[in-house]
């Protein structure tokens, strides 16, 4: 049994992700008032959008599910860049986790512009350049997931993922430039103004940042839900190598 005491972290007084499930915890509870918030400001507080109505309530939801979006695929580059150069797992650990949450989000992003389109422009879809620019955001970070999941080598997927991870990053930019850049059906700059105006009135700008910090918050706690774990499941990897490796001997 002494090989089973020196793999299995457990047993030297260490539990397998025991740090990250605090970590989890505090956020989700975060995460829960600050939604609770959200929700009541978004239906109760917030005033009525003058031109397009109550279905503007939409951009509370649509908007911060674009920024935590890019919030997960900036921890799959940092993680990728950390990655090549440390040669550490866990970076790329993170990484992985954080693409699953960013295409996750992003599919939220295009089901809620969509139905926000309906309304405003008549249709479910258009090639619009911030729409197609989007899409093929969702469509780079699915290739890495899929990526991920069919070679079958470990370190060769953690390579090949960062590079692809650092390379699909470059749509970011374009994506959040795309209504600058081109003539599209969105609309520019309308938080904050080419100007540095504010673009919205002050009850609309708190909601929105309510919204901003809950749907942050619940990144974060899905992410560190999820690291946890491909960390108990690593452990569990080891304990059965070595459990294997002691049952033949």
């Amino acid at each position: 049994m002494s090989h089973l005491a020196t793999t299995l972290p457990h047993q030297r007084g260490r539990v397998p992700g025991a740090g990250l499930a605090r970590v989890a915890a505090v956020l989700g509870w975060l995460t829960f008032v600050t939604l609770t918030l959200s929700l009541v400001g978004i239906f109760l507080y917030a005033p009525r959008e003058r031109v397009q109505g109550d279905v503007q309530r939409i951009f509370y939801f649509h908007v911060p599910l674009a920024w935590v979006a890019y919030l997960a695929f900036f921890v799959v580059f940092l993680g990728g860049l950390m990655y090549l150069w440390k040669r550490d797992e866990r970076w790329d650990r993170w990484a992985r986790c954080s693409a699953e949450l960013g295409v996750l989000f992003t599919t939220l992003v295009l089901a809620t512009g969509s139905i926000w389109g309906k309304p405003i422009w008549g249709t479910w879809w258009t090639w619009d350049a911030r729409l197609t620019s989007t899409f093929i955001l969702w469509f780079l970070y699915l290739g890495y997931l899929m990526l991920r999941a069919y070679v079958p080598d470990r370190e060769q997927g953690a390579r090949f993922g960062a590079v692809l991870g650092l390379v699909a990053f470059l749509d970011v930019p374009i994506v959040q430039m795309s209504v600058v850049w081109w003539r599209t059906l969105h609309p520019g700059p309308t938080i904050i103004q080419e100007s540095g105006a504010a673009g919205m009135p002050p009850e609309m700008l708190l909601v929105f940042g309510v919204s901003l910090v809950a749907f942050t918050l619940l990144y974060g706690a899905l992410l560190v839900q999820r690291v946890r774990l491909e960390e108990l499941r690593d452990a569990v990897a080891r304990w059965e190598g070595a459990h294997r490796g002691g049952g033949a001997g």
